[in-house]
């Protein structure tokens, strides 16, 4: 029995398919779920288990969920290490230019600065044994957007494993996972579509075939802001303050886990392209396919085989 499911949420369009004896029973379930994660690591909502962290900065540590501790604690080490584009610490600068809500703007180069000035994820203190976030500075932000999405795609699939699905699919808005073999095809592999960056959602340039994995895309072409002529995209220079200068439209990351598809195209997306796919072929778990401005297509070299480019 096959059970399917689209809702509206965090931010994005969540679309959920199950295959299992008690399938509808357990999307409903999946939805619940999603709903806990939402409140646990969102960082637009007041009310948000990280935010309690948030609106505690400069005052107290706070005791938080293990789940909020795992993620923020890798999030941090992933920040730290080279090369990285990463920063959780970034929400500072994130809430200030706000773009993709409808109260984005450009801001003055002096707000820029003083947000730069809490955007150092050193100042995120862990205690593991206690289980407690502490940030040193007043006014610091931690923003898992960049990871959380990998993560909840993780723990889903993993739950209706436990629950004995036999294949299932999570998209998060330009986050995929899949386990076990797609029903609707032969061989029992997933073909997903590879966006063109320059033409409509759902045009893309390729399909990569892929089995038990995840596929995690990072591009300057979804959300944006126009401000006298000049278009400023969402994904931003931890060290300017402003959206990446980059040749990169797009990095696509497949890999087993969702969460190492968020981590590493977060960390490469920006970076010199053959500096990012150098770091990708040496990097054991994971496979690319970046694609420029100009529609010009690198993939990693475990991909030759699965990725069918169309034009």
């Amino acid at each position: 029995m096959q059970a399917q499911q689209t809702l509206h949420m965090m931010g994005t369009t969540i679309d959920i398919m199950v295959e299992a004896s008690n399938a509808q029973e357990l999307v409903e379930l999946v939805c619940r779920l999603l709903k806990t994660y939402e409140h646990r690591f969102s960082a637009n909502s007041d009310d948000s288990e990280l935010m309690t962290v948030n609106h505690s900065a400069g005052l107290n540590a706070v005791s938080v969920h293990p789940d909020l501790f795992e993620l923020i604690q890798i999030g941090k080490k992933h920040s730290l290490d080279q090369p990285s584009n990463l920063n959780i610490a970034i929400g500072p600068l994130v809430q200030t230019w706000h773009i993709g809500f409808d109260d984005a703007k450009l801001p003055s180069q002096t707000q820029i600065n003083e947000q730069l000035a809490l955007i150092n994820p050193q100042n995120i203190i862990l205690d593991e044994e206690k289980q407690t976030v502490f940030l040193s500075q007043k006014g610091m932000k931690i923003d898992l957007g960049a990871l959380a999405k990998g993560y909840i795609a993780d723990k889903i699939i993993a739950y209706l494993k436990s629950q004995g699905a036999t294949s299932a699919m999570i998209n998060l808005g330009g986050n995929l996972l899949v386990f076990g073999p797609n029903p609707k095809r032969p061989g029992g592999f997933w073909n997903i579509g590879i966006q063109d960056p320059k033409r409509p959602r759902n045009q893309n340039v390729g399909i990569v075939k892929i089995y038990n994995q995840s596929v995690v895309t990072s591009g300057i072409y979804e959300r944006h802001l126009q401000v006298n002529g000049k278009d400023y995209h969402h994904i931003f220079d931890k060290n300017t303050g402003y959206p990446i200068e980059t040749q990169m439209a797009s990095l696509s990351i497949i890999s087993k886990l969702s969460l190492d598809g968020e981590i590493w195209t977060t960390r490469l997306f920006g970076l010199p392209i053959p500096l990012a796919m150098r770091t990708i072929n040496q990097t054991e778990h994971i496979e690319g396919i970046i694609i420029t401005r100009d529609n010009r297509i690198a993939v990693s070299n475990g991909l030759k085989d699965t990725f069918i480019p169309l034009y």
